[in-house]
């Protein structure tokens, strides 16, 4: 598939993370990159499904990248399921079984192993998807109007 300046400009995980977004349109899951659901957290991929399932991608481009990650259970509490996505170079048995795994590339994702489901209470629930709403509308009011200056 052909390079464009955008693929070009995006660092390797930035790419995993693409490609996750574009398969979970697939699922009927809406998706955005980067979002702080607490502070000293920034989850890579977080996904909203159609009934309001919230589902957590961590992207990890090399087996440094992951031994590197000392935060990834805490990003546990902030879900309904957890995913690693990795490209098909991956060494997939550092990551552990009780995780769900995604296969991706820049362009496309498959689910391999399904996260174990662990529901948020309501309370969270309702915390979660306003600030997904909220990181969401702020990303397209930075791609609409990009000399607007809008804090993270």
């Amino acid at each position: 598939m052909p390079d464009d300046m955008t693929t070009q400009s995006l660092a390797p995980g930035q790419l995993l993370a693409r490609g996750v977004c574009r398969a979970m349109r697939g699922h009927d899951f809406v998706s955005v990159a980067e979002l702080v659901p607490s502070s000293g957290l920034r989850v890579d991929v977080m996904a909203l499904g159609p009934k309001g399932e919230i589902w957590i991608i961590e992207c990890k481009s090399s087996r440094a990248d992951f031994q590197a990650d000392q935060k990834w259970q805490g990003y546990l509490e902030w879900c309904d399921r957890f995913f690693w996505a990795v490209d098909s170079d991956f060494p997939t048995e550092l990551l552990p079984d009780d995780t769900g795994l995604i296969i991706a590339d820049a362009y496309d994702a498959e689910i391999v192993r399904m996260g174990p489901e662990a529901r948020l209470a309501p309370a969270r629930r309702k915390v979660m998807v306003q600030k997904f709403a909220r990181h969401a509308a702020i990303r397209a009011q930075a791609a609409r109007d990009p000399g607007c200056v809008i804090p993270f």
